[in-house]
């Protein structure tokens, strides 16, 4: 969108000026980590992440200002002055991600963190700087579109990626419901990235390099350089999104096997039988510690060898058959001894007495 004299400052004091550009960059970035450390801060530490934030907004700035000279450099060679003059303008999406995506590997490793659980989560601030940068885009005058034949003249390009980003938050929302993979959110984001890019950067008014095509009706050209190296982008975005897929596919089928086979009881529970299987009871075999009562589950602690207790056991008679009485005690055994006996003959001198065979008839039964 071209808007002749618009003021691209905030306020003015002397030499010291705050821009709109610099002012809705800063705001992206203080929504961006606002979202990581609500996202992350409970996981890995809230120092950790605002260190991350500051380590990722560095090497993202610095690469987004790399790619961009890069990308203009007759114009960056007669002004030397203005290579590191930021705050003028002029940053490259493309740079900034991966200068802060190699900020971040470099800092997750250092601390021994996990990195794509933090790529995902900052998917959010760069969506959000797409959407506000552009606006100080407009207020610099700068990424201005293709002349054309239409009523407004010059494509809005601002307009265009602003639109763009605000259609990646949507998706980028709507994925984070589906609790997908780790890394499939940012590598997600950049496939649709690269092929909108590819569709904006033609209403750009870009250099082009190597073929040379410009439609002055409806104010679009090829090639440009972000055009020839986003195809590459753009294939291995896809591969490495369909990569974190298949890695959280295949932890989502060892997980019963890190939990147990299917029916395992938690630590420091018995086993449920599986539906159809029944426990056999072994037969009585003396072991007072084999007999459990009817309800199946154990009364008290085994007793141990030695001093056992003896547990009555009752199974259940068989459909349709009588269930037997239980079995009454045995009589107590009467005394063999009359109450009026007869006078026994003396024994004879060294003949032992018979009390033992007293004692026999006195144990036995009748």
């Amino acid at each position: 969108m071209y808007i002749p004299g618009i003021n691209p400052y905030i306020l003015h004091i002397g030499s010291f000026g705050i821009r709109w550009y610099g002012f809705f960059m800063a705001v992206s970035m203080a929504i961006g980590i606002w979202y990581m450390v609500k996202r992350l801060a409970g996981k890995l530490g809230e120092d950790f992440v605002y260190n991350l934030a500051l380590v990722a907004i560095v090497t993202g700035v610095i690469g987004a200002r790399l790619v961009f000279v890069l990308t203009n450099p007759g114009y960056f060679l007669q002004h030397l002055a203005e290579i590191p003059a930021v705050y003028l303008g002029g940053l490259s999406i493309h740079g900034a991600i991966g200068g802060g995506v190699l900020g971040v590997w470099w800092y997750c490793r250092r601390c021994k963190k996990p990195l794509w659980p933090v790529l995902d989560a900052t998917v959010y601030g760069i969506v959000w700087g797409i959407i506000l940068v552009r606006i100080g885009n407009i207020f610099n005058q700068e990424i201005l579109g293709r002349p054309s034949a239409f009523w407004f003249g010059r494509h809005p390009s601002q307009i265009y990626e602003m639109i763009m980003g605000a259609i990646l938050l949507y998706n980028f929302l709507r994925r984070s419901r589906q609790n997908p993979a780790d890394g499939f959110l940012f590598w997600n984001f950049f496939v649709w990235y690269t092929v909108m890019r590819f569709i904006s950067e033609a209403f750009r008014d870009n250099p082009l390099y190597l073929i040379h095509y410009v439609n002055t009706t409806y104010g679009f050209g090829f090639v440009t350089l972000e055009q020839w190296f986003t195809p590459l982008l753009f294939v291995i975005a896809l591969l490495a999104m369909r990569w974190r897929l298949r890695m959280g596919e295949h932890a989502l089928e060892a997980m019963p096997e890190a939990l147990g086979v299917a029916g395992a009881a938690p630590v420091g529970e018995e086993p449920v039988p599986a539906s159809g299987e029944t426990e056999e009871q072994s037969p009585a075999s003396g072991d007072a510690g084999e007999h459990l009562p009817a309800n199946g589950d154990p009364e008290g602690p085994v007793p141990a060898p030695g001093n056992r207790i003896e547990l009555a056991v009752h199974e259940p008679a068989p459909a349709g058959d009588e269930p037997e009485p239980p079995a009454k005690p045995a009589p107590k055994p009467r005394s063999t001894r009359s109450r009026r006996r007869p006078a026994a003959a003396e024994p004879e001198s060294g003949s032992a007495p018979s009390g033992g065979d007293e004692d026999s008839s006195r144990d036995a039964p009748r």
